[in-house]
């Protein structure tokens, strides 16, 4: 069974993490920060960094959120960025910070499943998704309609909480996941299942080794694992 934020509700997991998003949307982009120390910020201007490769003039992010990730990949760019996510709570709070960026011409925020993306085949240069993946009701069904909509020698750049697996880093990882993350999170986003859940959700993951088998097994070519802040997360790329 797999992990879900209302452990007493009858809905699915795709339905219950669109409302945990919605529920802290306007608290998401300083609780992310804050409970990551800034760290995050770094993490994607380096699996930014990696997707410069391809030159990607088109890319897709999924679970685009408040568009952190999208923003981030203008570095490179590109003629366009299209972010989905399964919030409209979330979406809404990227695209008011997009428009005051002057930004709406390059990024576009629309709602989407990544399990059934609404574009066609081979329609993407790159493909990007951060701290979304675990999130997917059905990791291998995200993956392959990931490479569906990818162009033959594009890439896709994930960034997903990673477990460490070194002394005395995991066992601080561990505490700090299990102990201090739940009650700030709680406090500071009323919402009492959010921050339970990320570390759960995490746990659950098939990180590391175990990821990229799995993105192998979707169809992913020349795949890569990067670990990063001593396994405290990692970037996975592949193409196609």
């Amino acid at each position: 069974m797999s992990v879900v934020p209302y452990k007493d509700q009858e809905a699915g997991k795709k339905k219950q993490v669109a409302q945990m998003f919605n529920s802290i949307a306007k608290r998401y982009d300083f609780l992310n920060h804050f409970l990551s120390a800034g760290v995050d910020i770094y993490w994607r201007k380096k699996a930014v960094k990696l997707l410069a490769r391809v030159k990607p003039q088109v890319i897709l992010d999924i679970a685009t959120g408040t568009g952190d990730f999208a923003l981030e990949t203008l570095k490179l760019k590109p003629r366009q960025v299209i972010g989905i996510d399964i919030s409209e709570g979330m979406l809404a709070v990227g695209r008011e910070k997009i428009s005051k960026r002057g930004l709406k011409h390059l990024i576009q925020l629309q709602l989407g499943d990544s399990e059934n993306i609404q574009f066609p085949d081979n329609h993407f240069d790159a493909i990007t998704v951060a701290f979304g993946v675990r999130n997917f009701e059905n990791l291998e069904k995200g993956l392959a309609e990931m490479l569906r909509v990818l162009k033959p020698g594009g890439m896709a750049v994930i960034l997903e909480f990673s477990k460490p697996q070194q002394f005395p880093m995991k066992q601080g990882y561990n505490f700090y996941f299990k102990h201090i993350l739940p009650v700030f999170g709680k406090l500071i986003s009323k919402d009492n299942s959010a921050y339970t859940y990320l570390p759960e959700s995490v746990q659950a993951f098939p990180d590391g080794k175990d990821f990229i088998s799995i993105f192998q097994k979707t169809g992913f070519k020349n795949t890569e694992w990067h670990s990063l802040t001593f396994g405290i997360s990692s970037i996975y790329i592949g193409t196609k």
